[in-house]
């Protein structure tokens, strides 16, 4: 097979747009070309993955390897498809099933060891793997962060060899199980705790109730910020959809959405 497809996913702010990995073998002198408006640090996995498939023991193909990333209008940076576009390599060379990539999408950073690095911006690509109906495959460090999206199955694997081995049958890899995701919610400020200010407080708590854009304006220690820091208390918790945007912002600002 001199053709292969892995999925993966870009990042776009919060959103995740799919994008495909074509790796295509043909005659001719030994090269690379990466193409599909990669960014440098894209042009970059190059190198990264020719080191990762070598040093993890597989053959680097010598011949004409050509890579598309597509759709080819849309921006992609970081280093997020070494792993998707490692498998590209090994499928259109016959060294994995390509046949087996089809129902997952791939994630993940490549050492030059081999070994998989934790990506920002996982969560927004789970909940979009979640609704193309894709499991996931992500390093290790991003699967907790991954399982956030329920229901969606999650691979996890800490190296390009044991990757190798989940597709070629050999080891498969076991769905991953989220570990401690409940934690103990901090208490907010009470608004009770604010002396005096009941114009103030009548506001915030008129705000609060019918969801209304608030602004606070004053001179310095007139007690805007105590007032503000009461707000979040008023408030009736997040449901699950607006939890996950909560978290999806911040996993893109590289901050643990599991705090």
């Amino acid at each position: 097979m001199s053709l292969a497809i892995v999925h993966s996913r870009a990042q776009i702010g919060v959103e995740a747009p799919a994008v495909t990995v074509e790796a295509h073998l043909a005659n001719g002198l030994p090269a690379l070309t990466l193409v599909g408006l990669p960014e440098t640090a894209v042009k970059e996995s190059k190198d990264r993955v020719r080191s990762a498939i070598l040093t993890s023991g597989f053959d680097f193909p010598a011949r004409r390897i050509t890579l598309n990333l597509a759709p080819a209008d849309l921006p992609k940076d970081g280093g997020r498809f070494d792993l998707a576009i490692a498998l590209g390599i090994l499928a259109a060379s016959g060294q994995l099933p390509g046949e087996r990539l089809e129902q997952l999408e791939c994630l993940g950073e490549l050492a030059l060891s081999g070994a998989l690095r934790p990506i920002q911006g996982v969560l927004p690509a789970a909940l979009a793997a979640r609704a193309a109906g894709r499991a996931l495959l992500v390093p290790r460090a991003n699967a907790e962060e991954a399982s956030l999206a329920s229901g969606l199955t999650v691979f996890a694997a800490e190296h390009l060899l044991e990757v190798a081995a989940h597709f070629n049958g050999v080891t498969p890899l076991e769905p991953y199980v989220a570990q401690g995701l409940l934690r103990q919610v901090q208490p907010y400020p009470d608004l009770a705790d604010v002396q005096g200010q009941q114009a103030a407080k009548r506001g915030l708590l008129i705000a609060a109730a019918g969801a209304h854009n608030l602004l606070f304006s004053g001179p310095a220690g007139t007690g805007k910020t105590l007032l503000a820091s009461r707000l979040p208390g008023l408030l009736p918790p997040l449901d699950e959809q607006e939890a996950l945007e909560v978290a999806a912002i911040h996993s893109v600002a590289s901050h643990s959405p599991l705090q």
